[in-house]
This record gives C-alpha cells, structure tokens and sequence, in this order.
C-alpha cells in the first residue's frame, strides 16, 4: 500500500476504533504495557514523548512517573483517540502532559528535546518504520532513550486470521506490514538501522481473554485495526467476518469463553 494511502487508512480506521479501544484492549494489552515501563525506568524530571499514544494508557503512566518535574508530550494520528485522551486530561486534573495530533513518521518536534521515546503498539501500523524510528532518534537528546513495543510472529498470535478475512472483502491489504517487526532480529535491525544502540529485545507469550464470542468479535473489529472496512461491511457480510473469525479460534475456545495466544516484542535502546 502506498505511504500516504496507508496513513489515511490508519486516521480514519482509529478514529472509528477510538471509542472501542480502551474498552475492548486496555486488559488485554497490560503485559506489553507493563514490560515497556519496567524496562525504560523513567526518572524524576525527565522529558518524554510517547508516540502512537492512543487514548493515553501509557502517557499518563508515564507523566506520574516522571512526576510534576517531568513533562510528557502524547502524538497519535488519529483526532478521535487524541480527544478522548484530552477529556481524560481534563478529567484527571494532570498537569504536566500536552496531547497533540501527528504522524509518527514527521513528530514535529524540536531536536534533542526529550530524555525519552516510548512507542507502544503503534509501530506495526507506520507506513514506514524505519523512518518512524529515525524520527524518535533525531528528537532524543544524546544518552537518551526509548522503548517499543510491537506484536510478535504472525505464527504466535492466535487471531492473526482477522487481517486475510477482511482483506478478502475489500480486496486490498489492511494492515501489510502488520507482523514483520515481530520477525526473529526485525525490530533489532530496525532499530540498529536507525541509528540506535545498547538494544535489548524480549518476547512475551500472552493469552487473550474473552468471556465470550461478543469480546472476542468486539475487541477484533470495533476496537482494532480493521474497523475501518468492518464500519462499511453490510449487515450480511458483517455477519459472515465474524463467523468467519471466531470459527478461525475455535480451537482457542474454552466454555463459552476463548484464550486466544499472542506474543508481544518489547525493545529498549540509547542513542
């Protein structure tokens, strides 16, 4: 898919996921979460940017880590995630965090004006990653550093079937890119590509847990990456998707409910 194409997809798709995602991920999604923050240790008083920020789980994770000396600075692509983290931010009374709309790829950010780069989950959706990371380099200070986390091998993820399912109604790829920096050494090389050092990788063998069909197909296609093409389908091929998807987890199904495996990369690096 081309670059532009590929952002305007990932804009739009996450403003129709925006008021689905906590819901249906925020549970799901904590083992990489809490991986990413043991890993990176922010200080007390340290400038952060969390890029691909969502609705905020980890931005203000980070902004009580770093304390009212420290400053966070949330980017995300999509408006409808960056409104729903700003009514948190009013919601919450924190004061030392800014939420703004920008692609990952052109922060718009001065140079070297942050201790530290976060990127959770988000990087397996930039058109081009390597140019992504280049941008997280470019805006740390030297002796900075920076966390990432991103899905593991395709093989490893039990629901990776949702992406040749709706690809196979609308005739394009979704999300193409999707599992190739979770590939044994691809975010290493990456990450070593664009510059950084000192990279450290571990993988996370995790369970999805949904009490019954309706998460499952809620979580796959309200609140994910396919929820653009999911929002067009008619009633009848809506239907037929997520037969479709929960017959591609029936080997996961317990009771009325599913465990579903996945794996998520967590990397650290300094510039």
């Amino acid at each position: 898919m081309e670059p532009k194409l590929q952002r305007r997809v990932q804009r739009y798709g996450w403003d129709r996921a925006a008021d689905f995602y906590a819901p249906f991920w925020s549970d799901q999604l904590r083992p990489a979460h809490e991986e990413l923050l043991r890993r990176i240790a922010l200080q007390s008083g340290e400038a952060v940017i969390d890029i691909a920020c969502g609705s905020g789980q980890i931005t203000f994770r980070a902004a009580d880590a770093v304390g009212s000396d420290g400053t966070v600075l949330g980017l995300d692509i999509s408006a409808k995630m960056i409104e729903a983290a700003e009514a948190d931010l009013a919601a919450q009374g924190v004061h030392n965090v800014t939420f703004r709309r920008a692609d990952a790829e052109d922060l718009g950010c001065e140079p070297a004006a942050f201790d530290v780069a976060l990127c959770s989950l988000g990087l397996m959706y930039v058109p081009r990653p390597a140019v992504a990371l280049a941008a997280m380099r470019l805006a740390l200070r030297d002796e900075g550093r920076m966390a990432v986390s991103v899905w593991g091998e395709r093989r490893k993820c039990g629901w990776a079937d949702i992406f040749p399912i709706v690809d196979h109604r609308v005739q394009s790829d979704v999300c193409p890119m999707f599992f190739s920096l979770g590939a044994p050494g691809a975010i290493e090389a990456t990450l070593d590509g664009a510059g950084f050092r000192d990279i450290d990788v571990t993988r996370l063998q995790v369970e999805l847990v949904y009490d019954n069909s309706s998460q499952a197909i809620g979580a796959a296609f309200l609140g994910g990456p396919v929820a653009l093409p999911y929002g067009r389908f008619d009633d009848d091929v809506k239907h037929e998707v997520e037969q479709e998807y929960l017959e591609s987890l029936a080997d996961f199904r317990r009771g009325d409910g599913y465990l579903v495996p996945g794996e998520f990369v967590v990397a650290t690096a300094s510039t």
